[in-house]
């Protein structure tokens, strides 16, 4: 890792962190727009050109709207819970690397805000994390129908948070690191596939993990048809039931900010990040690649949701433990194996 003066990584973080926060904003609008044409509508139309000035009306709206606190709610609780899976949503993006170090301006640039040697931990720590505020934000709340939603969402991150773990690990023996700038730069190398030559992307090694992974990111991020926790049909709006005005905001926006840190962790972890043709020579075009990656994962997202039912609660619980659990210890066995049997090992 090339170190570089504090001010500039606080810098690049605050581009990164705007650069999600506009995302966000925006990946509600890329949602209604392609919901609207799967399912034979316009979608947002009439603020702007096209729709496009619809997600700053969503947020001057939500400001203005009256903020209500039920009478039994702890208050302080209360005010805090969406706050942490808003704020946990967005550190997750921290250790993203979106190219490796360029030369601008007569100094060293790192294209990343930093490079742990446990970064992919840390992503999944922090995702885990989110889910905390779901559950106080559901017993602060004072109501049953919130706090089946906050153990819905207790049991779903236990449940697909080991899933989406072990997922990782034959990506881990592959690459020899938990540190995503070293992941990245081992797809960087070629592979050989009978004549042809490609990158060493992981989704071509390991196919069975990435479907796990994706369905387990799904689930995590309470995604449809994952959405259990929030599920209108039974439990009125789940866990945030009691929450209006801008503080429901920051758990409707956590999940859209988790959406983007998730496909920009996938598109990291199995299509090479910012690797593509010219990435090398052109570090903008690895910027632009890792994007485009991410905005496929995204449509995956909206995908779903207008193709799939939600599911029962007892068959997303049967799914995780009897289907997604012996696939998962399955891929690592195999991988171990093969790990070995490459390196002279196994016999």
């Amino acid at each position: 890792m090339n170190d570089q003066p504090l001010w500039l990584t606080f810098i690049f973080a605050f581009l990164i962190m705007n650069v999600l926060l506009i995302g966000m904003a925006y990946m509600t609008y890329f949602e209604r727009k392609m919901l609207g044409a799967m399912q034979d509508r316009m979608g947002p139309t009439r603020t702007g050109p096209k729709g496009l000035l619809q997600p700053i009306a969503d947020g001057i709206k939500l400001l203005g709207k009256e903020d209500l606190i039920p009478r039994a709610a702890d208050k302080w609780v209360f005010f805090f819970a969406p706050l942490i899976v808003f704020v946990t949503a967005i550190v997750g993006a921290a250790v993203i690397p979106f190219g490796g170090t360029i030369n601008a301006f007569g100094r060293d640039l790192n294209l990343y805000i930093t490079d742990l040697n446990v970064g992919a931990l840390f992503v999944l720590a922090f995702s885990s994390i989110g889910v905390y505020g779901i559950i106080l934000g559901a017993w602060a709340s004072s109501n049953r129908y919130s706090l089946l939603g906050g153990l819905r969402a207790a049991a779903q991150v236990v449940s697909y948070e080991i899933i989406l773990g072990l997922s990782l690990v034959g990506v881990f023996m592959l690459a020899g690191s938990l540190s995503l700038r070293d992941i990245m730069l081992e797809q960087q190398t070629n592979l050989e596939l009978g004549p042809l030559t490609v990158k060493n992307w992981f989704i071509l090694s390991q196919p069975l993990a990435f479907i796990l992974f994706m369905i387990a990111a799904v689930a995590e991020t309470n995604r449809a048809p994952f959405d259990l926790p929030e599920a209108e049909s039974e439990l009125v709006s789940g866990f945030h039931t009691e929450y209006s005005a801008f503080r429901f905001s920051f758990y409707f926006l956590g999940e859209y900010i988790s959406m983007i840190v998730v496909s920009l962790f996938a598109a990291t972890l199995f299509l090479g990040g910012p690797s593509g043709p010219g990435s090398s020579d052109h570090w903008y075009l690895g910027i632009l690649y890792i994007l485009i990656k991410a905005i496929v994962f995204l449509f995956f997202y909206i995908w779903l949701r207008a193709t799939l039912p939600r599911f029962r609660y007892d068959q997303l619980m049967g799914l995780a433990w009897k289907v997604l659990l012996p696939l998962v210890i399955l891929n690592i066995v195999v991988t171990a194996a093969i790990r070995l049997a490459s390196d002279g090992l196994l016999f």
